[in-house]
């Protein structure tokens, strides 16, 4: 029996559970904690993080699993350990304490409160000693503990200071009826006539690396939103430095070390500016935004290994992140036996262990992935596996006199018997742990990825994984259309709730602003993947749940917790985009989506929001760039393809295909089966007044409200959409 056990084993995520063990009296979120802080007039350490974070776990080792820090923390404080992706609101609120303080953020993030949740200091790791130009744990333990108890006057000052600027800063900006703006178009009038994508793309190719590809430097994130504004651009416009650019991004990652080149997936981001070394983690999020960047890069530019890195990048979902009623994991871990990246990495002698005796195997590894003695990884003699070389260039160098077609070949199934062996003797090494919540915001992100992948490359496999995934959350978190936060071994988690009781009634309790609009879009992608519309239902009820409890007319806008979500010091918006998209940008999509296939109620709600932000958008393009797209499209308004005929048939099948095959921001796929009235019925704002042709599918384009006439051939579907 472990020697110390704290109130975290009770809980279901992860992360909670790795640091139950720890000797810190660690508390969840929650009354207990809260109202023990309030008894004995204690100050509160509120310790945020996440399963796969590397830095979390150097901070757990190095000073909660230290017997002295353990004990002055629980003689000075109220500990509390929370999950970011169990609680988002809290990260969001206190996040931005730090970035107040002029530091950046990040995880672990250490917050200090007073007992009334108010934040009054912060930090993210702190060394259990003075080093790197940071005091000691110890010493910022007794600092703030002493300034509690001797300055109280201080803290209270502080705290409330902080606490009214994160409350300023977490609302969308607005304007008061009637003001001017001068930061540009802020209607949907104006915006229609703006020219808000090519402002939104100059502003982020000013932060484009031409030479890398990416946004900025070091360190690197895909930044996916903001490609996806370039890649709308390029498309829209004919914009040939945004199309250059996108493919610039796209081919550096996948070359580089932030892909993994023997199973797929993405890590979560480059420590460097080259996309060589990641930080190791992967993460749902990102392999579900890149998996849909990737196949509209192969819309948009045809290159064949975009289209091959989508299918390796639902290969590993399949293989290593799925759960066995069919929803996606939340993440793999960056470190195995306590060291990052030891999982990923590679040394000579470890491939030469891997493929035996098969020198041209070994040649070829050795030259395409850039295995070298010194190494590329920390000074350690470990090589983070990049592409090097093509296949071509190391197949020159092993030329010997045959170049060859033959010997080509002989090179490419040297490098492929390589690969394999170096992934079953990867597989044998201790792996990195997971993260086994189910996430309804992060599998909605995947579910809608799935299912327009499958219907771009064709693998139906693929949307019926997305629709087995949608059917096991709706099961399971969707109560009158409102979606709770998590599964975890198949049944509802989530953190406890201040008014307590729902999981213990086996309740699903409702989650947050991404829950409801991530999966409300996902349940779009679904209907017009499968031309079921059953999902046009479900998506309309979580769209009513969410602006019944999170919309705000006073705000013009979503708020991140429901109103009848835990009191917290603030409610927040979150406007801006991070790894994954901003909720309120991804609410007012799908408004807009259900305003132009489905009923035209759910437009004002978008229109309010993206008003609403529109000022702030173009300003800052890299912060809002789903919202960027939200605004384009509602400027622009859809491209709606009708398909008129039986569901289910070639002639319809083939019409559809021809509309998944393009590249078409805004872009929305129906089906009206005339045998069927509920496909018109679910999509009446865009079926009424188109015929059907008898024994025959037809297809119309409707741009905004002006439609084609029909067409019947797949070529003539193309060359309208052309």
């Amino acid at each position: 029996m472990a020697a110390h056990t704290n109130r975290l084993a009770g809980e279901s995520s992860p992360y909670l559970l790795q640091h139950a063990r720890n000797p810190v009296a660690w508390y969840p979120w929650g009354p207990e904690a809260l109202d023990l802080a309030r008894r004995e007039d204690r100050p509160i350490l509120l310790s945020i993080g996440y399963a796969a974070c590397h830095w979390c776990h150097v901070m757990e080792r190095e000073s909660f699993e230290d017997e002295a820090i353990a004990r002055r923390m629980n003689e000075l404080f109220v500990n509390i350990k929370v999950d970011r992706e169990e609680r988002p609101d809290l990260d969001h609120i206190y996040q931005l304490v730090v970035q107040l303080m002029g530091r950046s953020g990040g995880w672990p993030l250490t917050v200090f409160l007073t007992p009334d949740q108010r934040p009054f200091f912060a930090g993210t790791y702190f060394p259990p000693k003075d080093r790197f130009g940071m005091p000691g744990f110890p010493k910022v333990l007794d600092a703030v503990a002493d300034a509690y108890r001797d300055r109280r006057d201080e803290v209270e000052q502080q705290a409330q200071e902080i606490t009214r600027a994160i409350e300023r800063t977490q609302r969308a900006p607005g304007r008061a009826a009637g003001s001017a703006s001068t930061a540009g178009p802020a209607s949907a009038a104006e915006l229609a006539s703006s020219d808000l994508l090519r402002r939104a793309s100059r502003a982020l190719l000013a932060r484009f690396d031409d030479r890398h590809g990416g946004i900025g430097t070091r360190p690197k994130f895909p930044n996916t939103m903001s490609l996806d504004v370039l890649l709308r651009q390029a498309a829209l416009e004919g914009d040939r430095v945004a199309a250059e650019s996108v493919e610039l991004a796209l081919d550096r990652m996948r070359d580089g070390g932030i892909w993994d080149h023997l199973r797929g997936g993405f890590h979560r981001y480059s420590t460097d500016e080259r996309w060589l070394v990641p930080h190791f983690e992967k993460m749902l999020y990102d392999n579900a935004l890149l998996l849909r960047l990737y196949v509209d890069g192969f819309r948009a530019f045809k290159k064949p290994i975009y289209a091959e890195t989508a299918r390796e990048i639902v290969g590993y979902l399949f293989a290593e992140m799925r759960d066995p009623e069919g929803g996606f994991y939340a993440s793999q871990d960056a470190d195995s036996e306590g060291v990052e990246g030891k999982f990923f990495v590679w040394t000579l002698d470890d491939l030469r262990a891997a493929v035996g005796e098969d020198r041209l195997a070994y040649d070829m590894a050795r030259l395409v992935f850039g295995i070298t003695e010194e190494g590329n990884f920390e000074h350690t003699g470990a090589t983070v596996l990049s592409q090097h070389r093509t296949t071509e260039q190391a197949a020159a160098l092993l030329d010997k006199g045959e170049a060859s077609s033959a010997h080509l070949e002989r090179c490419r199934e040297a490098l492929a018997r390589a690969r394999a062996r170096m992934l079953a003797a990867r597989d044998a090494r201790p792996r990195p742990a997971r993260d086994d919540k189910v996430l309804a915001s992060w599998n909605g992100l995947l579910v809608g990825a799935l299912a327009d992948a499958g219907r771009a490359l064709d693998e139906p496999a693929w949307i019926d994984a997305a629709a087995r995934a949608f059917a096991a959350l709706e099961r399971k978190l969707v109560r009158g259309g409102r979606v709770g936060r998590y599964l975890k071994d198949g049944a509802p988690g989530g953190a406890r709730a201040e008014r307590g009781g729902a999981e213990a009634a086996g309740d699903v309790r409702p989650g947050f602003l991404d829950d409801q609009a991530y999966l409300g879009n996902a349940a779009l992608d679904l209907y017009e993947a499968t031309a079921e519309p059953r999902y046009v239902g479900v998506a309309r009820a979580i769209a009513d749940a969410m602006i019944a409890h999170h919309w705000d007319d006073a705000a013009s806008g979503f708020f991140f917790t429901p109103d009848d979500g835990d009191a917290l010091i603030a409610r927040t918006q979150d406007i801006y985009d991070q790894a994954a998209p901003s909720a309120v940008s991804m609410a007012a999509q799908l408004c807009l989506r259900l305003a132009e296939i489905a009923d035209d109620r759910y437009l004002a709600p978008a229109e309010r929001q993206l008003d609403a932000l529109a000022p702030t958008a173009l300003e800052n393009p890299f912060g809002l760039g789903q919202t960027v797209c939200a605004l384009d499209r509602l400027a622009r308004g859809s491209v709606t393809v009708v398909v008129v005929g039986e569901a289910g048939s070639a002639a319809a099948g083939a019409l559809a295909r021809e509309a998944f095959k393009a590249y078409l921001p805004n872009r929305a796929v129906v089906v009206v089966d005339p045998a069927r009235a509920e496909t018109a019925e679910a999509v009446k704002v865009v079926a009424a007044g188109k015929p059907a042709r008898p024994g025959a599918a037809v297809a119309y384009v409707c741009r905004g409200r002006t439609c084609s006439a029909p067409v019947a051939a797949p070529a003539e579907l193309r060359a309208l959409l052309g």
